[in-house]
């Protein structure tokens, strides 16, 4: 071990999982343990932590993290300076962006954001939200949502901003979409001081370079054949 140690920040909840099978892939193995927020990985000089991907931008920002994966809509929700060193475009179900949409109720009036002006919108992303709304020069009442979003339009609200990969929950609510806010994709995300720390960016490098590496190798097989060398020109061919 060097004593040089990289605190990287590992997503917490929906991208946990594979989050843990793309090092896995990439040769890092990850170990989460039962109510240990403290993960081993078979790399001493790596310090993991898990940590909601909501809140890793604003402890990479604050420098409590040398570095972590999480969404660039939590980058841009939580309206922090970090440098976005890698786009690794994989999510909970799949491996293509998110996109987070404005749906309400299959019978409601509403056709487009205008339409909001006044009325009430649950999300988890207040500021994403907002900021989206001022485009329009729509001011709304824009609350912020524990969960189970869905459910609370139109009882509750007249509309709902939501993350969705596939829409299957919006439409089993009987949501539909009125426009997509935003797409997002995962992102390697470092520190400003530590990306100057030659050390540890030149370990991130290394680390992203296997990652991506994983990412490419994904749905190829790869092939071990005994041939002889005159044969090999040919082969290749």
């Amino acid at each position: 071990m060097s004593g040089n140690v990289l605190k990287l920040g590992i997503p917490k909840g929906s991208l946990e999982e594979a989050t843990v099978k793309l090092f896995a892939k990439a040769g890092y193995n990850i170990t989460i343990k039962s109510r240990s927020y403290f993960p081993s990985i078979d790399d001493d000089e790596i310090e993991c932590m898990l940590i909601r991907a909501q809140e890793i931008p604003r402890y990479v920002a604050d420098g409590v993290l040398d570095a972590g994966l999480t969404g660039k809509d939590w980058v841009m929700e939580n309206r922090v300076d970090v440098v976005e060193v890698a786009d690794l475009i994989y999510s909970k179900q799949s491996s293509r962006p998110v996109r987070w949409v404005l749906a309400v109720p299959n019978d409601s009036p509403i056709k487009s954001a205008k339409d909001l002006q006044g009325k009430r919108i649950a999300t988890e992303a207040v500021n994403m939200t907002t900021d989206y709304l001022k485009k329009f020069g729509v001011t709304a009442h824009v609350e912020f949502s524990w969960g189970a979003t869905e459910v609370k339009a139109p009882k509750l609200v007249d509309a709902i901003v939501e993350i969705t990969e596939t829409g299957s929950s919006l439409r089993a609510n009987n949501l539909r979409i009125v426009d997509t806010i935003m797409e997002s994709t995962t992102k390697f995300i470092m520190n400003k001081a530590a990306h100057k720390d030659e050390w540890k960016l030149n370990k991130v490098d290394r680390l992203v370079l296997m990652l991506k590496g994983a990412m490419a190798a994904n749905g190829k097989v790869g092939i071990m054949m005994n041939v002889p060398k005159s044969k090999l020109s040919a082969i290749m061919k």
